[in-house]
């Protein structure tokens, strides 16, 4: 019996000791969903994923009917119609590239800005909302958003979040989080903090354009290699015989190795010729 009173007293005192430390709140982790974050990239704020595979799926299928109907065969409309599914995709990742390389080039002035309204007196989310106004045009849409939020919350940490996800930059991601850090320590190191970042980013922004210089060229000629034997075929494929001859399954096969050596060789020099991109990990 007095064995069982001990380990009733010592579970008790256990319990107690323990509920002097509560557990720390679950952190809800973000999935990251790399096509709505290629989507916001590119400016398509209002297509969601399901959108864009159905604008892919409806691609496919109105010029797989086309060329059905002009060819007659199976094989061609259906390369060509793969072929034409990509084609959203590409337009957005080259969009999205093109917007953050143009924002990559507007973050040190944002920062200059920015710097300037903390030297004026305001606050840091004072200073934040004040870029809807002073800072760079492309950015000041995202901003408007940010000092809406913040006026209705008045939580700076959940309206630096909203803010993130609806840049949808790296760069953004990594300036924003500096900032909370800077906030967060307190002292006045945000000034240094503004300086060094922007200096960081005009730095790294002139090496990345020398050497986006130097790959252009190659990638426009990989793309034209690629793009060269599928332009033959297309105008071939006008001729009734030569869509017949490709229906066989010799033609099939010949087409297979084809796109497949096409995808594999594109694949590879982009792979090769890629420059490193930051991915987005404070989420």
């Amino acid at each position: 019996m007095g064995v069982i009173i001990g380990l009733i007293l010592g579970a008790g005192l256990l319990l107690i000791w323990l509920s002097c430390f509560p557990a720390a709140p679950r952190v809800r982790r973000v999935r990251a969903n790399p096509l709505a974050d290629l989507l916001t990239q590119a400016g398509w704020h209002g297509v969601g994923a399901r959108g864009y595979v159905a604008l892919t799926i409806g691609v496919f299928a109105v010029t797989w009917i086309v060329l059905w109907v002009l060819t007659d065969a199976v094989i061609i409309p259906t390369a060509f119609a793969l072929i034409a599914a990509a084609i959203p995709y590409a337009v957005v990742r080259t969009r999205a590239s093109s917007r953050r390389q143009a924002l990559r080039e507007l973050w040190p002035d944002a920062l200059d800005d920015l710097l300037s309204s903390v030297r004026a007196g305001m606050s840091l989310p004072e200073a934040l909302a004040a870029l809807a106004e002073r800072g760079p045009e492309p950015l000041r849409e995202a901003f408007q958003a940010f000092a809406l939020d913040y006026q209705v919350s008045a939580r700076f940490d959940d309206s630096l979040d909203r803010l993130k996800d609806r840049l949808a930059d790296p760069v953004a991601d990594r300036i924003a989080e500096a900032l909370r850090l800077t906030r967060d320590v307190g002292g006045r190191d945000l000034g240094v903090t503004l300086r060094t970042l922007a200096a960081m980013l005009r730095e790294e922004q002139r090496t990345r354009g020398e050497l986006m210089a130097r790959q252009s060229w190659t990638v426009g000629a990989a793309r034209l290699a690629v793009a060269a034997p599928w332009l033959v075929l297309a105008m071939i494929s006008l001729r009734s015989e030569a869509a017949q001859a490709f229906n066989t399954p010799t033609g099939t096969v010949i087409l297979l190795i084809g796109a497949a050596a096409c995808a594999f060789a594109y694949w590879l020099m982009l792979r090769l010729g890629a420059l490193p991109q930051e991915r987005r990990v404070w989420r």
